[in-house]
């Protein structure tokens, strides 16, 4: 099957994937997004059934192990050995088979408003029936009273809006199909074999898979940890900057000063960060932990410009203030945010008429020797 996903983000960071409900595309973790992208890179795909990854004519049930193998299978045509993994309600479900299954390609493990055992069997073959006699709309506004709470359905009639059509675009066949694969799925006497630390996140008024479940799980996974949002059943679309700040702290650190080297690190690299802390003493350390923290861990974490485009805007500054050391450094960093050799050219040409010729030229020098040292054809 061909599986329909995005990735965005820069090449030298990690990489985040995010797996979505029953029912959802890839457009349901839209907000969560800009917030992650001065930390991970991030996989966004359609579950097996939904979306751009619907099989036409294909009516059999799935089950959790053939959508938690598409996820190995993305990854390995992507290229990706290893990635963090978020996935909620039934991609929580995928999440836990990952975790028993491929600890090896999980980094960590982040499953949300979901269960160990979510339903039984009566209440999704009723919902199969009912779907295949009569389509999503007969579903749809009761899903929605249970994704979200009413306070949100007031204030947000848009998103809601979105999330109603989004629902009522699902493939009736691909939905049934992993209605099967929910029902079929139970991992209560298994848990305690995940050995990848895992954070588990609910919703207060979830009313599908409710803090009780949650708790299961955390109790159950022995290196785990929990956190109650106050949401219902779509906690990530309800509370983007919460849910995005409770995965930052599990996977980069909780204070300023981790965020900022985690940050640190996927721009300038681990070999450069490295060879700067080893050098920490009495007399630079308090200025190396203020670039960590105030530069790295405030500045480069804002997700209102992209890292990319932080890179370029930081290249110009320094030709313009003379800092060759600083230039070429940034530039090597330049290439980890996904600039390209022809971008740091047009830089060049624009701050020859800006900072004046001599500044350019010297810039030009500098960044030659930059792609002779990384043997990048230019």
């Amino acid at each position: 099957m061909q599986t329909n996903y995005k990735i965005q983000g820069t090449p030298n960071s990690p990489v985040l994937v995010f797996s979505n409900s029953l029912g959802s595309e890839m457009m349901m973790w839209d907000e969560v997004i800009p917030y992650l992208l001065p930390y991970f890179r991030v996989l966004q795909y359609d579950t097996r059934g939904h979306g751009g990854s619907v099989e036409h004519g294909v009516d059999s049930p799935y089950t959790i192990a053939i959508l938690g193998q598409d996820v190995i299978d993305l990854l390995d045509q992507l290229n990706i050995q290893e990635a963090y993994f978020c996935g909620l309600s039934m991609g929580g479900l995928i999440g836990q088979w990952l975790g028993l299954n491929y600890p090896n390609r999980i980094k960590k493990l982040i499953v949300c408003n979901t269960g160990a055992k979510i339903g039984n069997d009566e209440r999704w073959n009723g919902r199969i029936t009912t779907l295949k006699a009569n389509g999503m709309q007969a579903i749809v506004d009761d899903t929605i009273e249970r994704w979200f709470t009413e306070d949100f359905r007031v204030k947000n009639p848009q998103r809601v809006a979105q999330t109603h059509a989004m629902f009522l675009r699902s493939n009736v066949t691909g939905y049934c199909n992993c209605c099967a694969a929910i029902r079929d799925a139970d991992f209560r006497e298994e848990l305690q074999k995940v050995s990848v630390e895992t954070l588990v996140i609910t919703g207060d008024e979830d009313p599908v898979t409710n803090v009780e479940q949650a708790e299961f799980i955390a109790n159950e996974i022995p290196a785990s940890h929990l956190r109650v949002l106050h949401a219902r059943h779509l906690s990530a679309t309800e509370l983007p900057k919460e849910f995005a700040e409770t995965i930052i702290e599990f996977i980069a650190g909780q204070t300023v000063f981790e965020k900022g080297m985690h940050v640190r690190r996927t721009v300038l690299g681990n070999a450069h960060v490295d060879k700067a802390t080893a050098t920490i003493n009495n007399f630079n350390a308090d200025f190396q932990e203020f670039i960590s923290k105030y530069a790295w861990g405030e500045i480069w974490t804002r997700p209102e410009l992209a890292k990319r485009e932080k890179s370029l805007i930081t290249m110009a500054m320094l030709i313009a203030l003379n800092r060759p050391a600083e230039f070429k450094m940034h530039v090597k960093a330049a290439f980890n945010n996904g600039v390209t050799v022809a971008e740091i050219k047009e830089v060049i040409m624009q701050s020859a008429i800006y900072c004046g010729l001599p500044a350019a030229n010297d810039a030009f020098h500098l960044a030659l020797d930059v792609f002779k040292e990384l043997s990048i054809n230019y």
